[in-house]
């Protein structure tokens, strides 16, 4: 079980790589039909530049994983090879759904299935499957590299041989892994929008600055990172849309957007990826104001 293909070269697709390819997985990258990920590779490896040069990652283990790390030049080849695939697309349940259906087509019988989301149905996702019992989510946390939690997602088809899988899995990884049940926004999206939502409305209603309530949850509850850092880390739009799927389901007005959100989106203050968001991000760092 030592084959990894990653569906999916953002973010979080390229963060999966990074760790499987550390773990000692052969590691291969994709995307959607035509899109280059060289790229994404040279991401990764940049990542593990810095791991060395900050001496948190020794140099023979970064080469070792470069070299287990490639970008995918045939998808029907590597699908077939392919003891695990996890999908790490953009929120969009079609785009998962229609993504899972193609990999049946080439995967082997045996091969794991795991989809990468934060909120949606892994139960609906696995419907598109012809043998849905091996499909389970696997909702990594960005950083991949840093953060130690997977979220073990089981949809009602998912046998309990492949959780079993998963959970190795996520001990090779070195994750610590929590399983729940296939519920809107699990366990840790239904806690964690619920917090940021709220900071952001503390926000534009002049409570305190964003560097001042995300400073309370960090010194004061000994988070590792504030809710607004954390959401232009992860992206504005990406937990808006998690946030308008979980008011739709759960219907409580904790999942309700607050209009500063929506602006910012509207606005293309993104977080992180755009430069801009509750921060601003220069050389990759969060200034306040």
């Amino acid at each position: 079980m030592n084959k990894l293909l990653v569906v999916g070269a953002g973010t979080m697709g390229r963060g999966i790589a990074h760790v499987g390819a550390l773990s000692g997985f052969d590691v291969a990258i994709t995307d959607k039909k035509g899109v280059d990920v060289g790229p994404a590779v040279l991401s990764i490896r940049a990542d593990l530049d810095k791991g060395v040069a900050k001496g948190k990652l020794d140099a023979t283990l970064r080469d070792a994983a470069v070299a287990r790390l490639r970008a995918s030049t045939d998808f029907c080849k590597d699908a077939e090879a392919a003891d695990i695939v996890i999908e790490a697309v953009f929120e969009d349940i079609d785009l998962k759904t229609s993504i899972v259906k193609h990999l049946e087509e080439h995967v082997r019988p045996d091969a794991l299935i795991g989809t990468n989301t934060s909120s949606l149905s892994i139960t609906k996702i696995a419907a598109a499957a012809q043998h849905p019992g091996r499909v389970i989510g696997t909702h990594f946390f960005n950083p991949v590299h840093i953060m130690q939690l997977l979220e073990i997602v089981m949809a009602e088809q998912t046998t309990p041989a492949t959780l079993e899988r998963t959970l190795a899995l996520a001990k090779t990884l070195g994750k610590t892994a929590i399983v729940v049940k296939d519920v809107p926004g699990f366990a840790t999206s239904r806690l964690g929008v619920c917090l940021g939502l709220e900071a952001i409305r503390m926000l534009e209603q002049g409570v305190a600055s964003a560097a001042d309530i995300d400073t309370a949850l960090e010194l004061g509850y000994r988070h590792p990172m504030g809710p607004l850092k954390l959401t232009d880390l992860v992206g504005l739009d990406v937990r808006l849309a998690i946030a308008d799927h979980l008011h739709r389901e759960l219907k409580g007005d904790q999942y309700k957007a607050p209009d500063l959100m929506r602006r910012m989106v509207a606005e293309g203050k993104l977080g992180k990826k755009t430069g801009q968001g509750f921060y601003r991000w220069v050389d990759g760092n969060a200034v306040a104001g």
